[in-house]
């Protein structure tokens, strides 16, 4: 007779998973992903570093999950945010200024996400953490020029543009060996370039 996990066992499952998340993250948020190695991931979550690998195949699967969970989260806060905007200078300036302080309050965990070195994995999930803020800058552009708030132009390449330029500016002020920039300048330039980049009226 075949073995079937009770809700019990699954919920245990899940918790003990949830932990090597959990213990996953905070070293990353510390450390990058050199820090985020199994048997320390191991330790902070309290289990045997042999157990991870009865919830993930590899590190590496281990860490592209970590991404996702977090990636995921940062990307539909700034969703929120730009849900929250009137018109469309406001909706791409929430965009903007949502992605960019928060990266650069947690400038170790953005590095991750955005420019640190990573398997293969991880960098198929990058791929789709990025394709999701282009696709909401493109709906934000093409709104606004079928509104007549900007002027035409080709939303997917504009918001490449965006998106581009917002990643490249930030790459400086999170690197860990960059130095310190005044958040409010750095995020304040960002949001006028791009702004100014697709048409739109730059006003507070």
């Amino acid at each position: 007779m075949a073995y079937r996990p009770t809700a019990r066992t699954e919920a245990t499952r899940t918790a003990h998973r949830e932990r090597l998340l959990e213990a996953a993250r905070g070293l990353l948020s510390e450390g990058g992903y050199a820090a985020a190695v199994v048997a320390a991931i191991a330790t902070r979550a309290g289990v045997s570093t042999g157990s991870v690998y009865n919830h993930f195949a590899s590190k590496q699967e281990l860490l592209a999950a970590v991404f996702r969970h977090t990636a995921g989260h940062e990307l539909a806060t700034v969703r929120e945010a730009v849900r929250a905007a009137g018109g469309t200078a406001d909706r791409l300036r929430a965009l903007v200024e949502a992605f960019s302080y928060r990266a650069l309050r947690s400038p170790r965990t953005a590095w991750a996400l955005l420019a640190e070195r990573v398997d293969p994995l991880v960098e198929a999930e990058r791929r789709t953490y990025r394709s999701g803020y282009h696709g909401l800058a493109e709906e934000i552009i093409a709104a606004g020029v079928a509104a007549g708030e900007l002027p035409a132009q080709e939303a997917d390449l504009s918001a490449a543009a965006v998106i581009g330029a917002i990643s490249e500016a930030l790459l400086g002020p999170l690197s860990p060996v960059g130095g310190q920039n005044e958040a409010g300048r750095v995020v304040s330039a960002v949001t006028a370039l791009c702004l100014r980049a697709v048409g739109a009226r730059d006003h507070p």
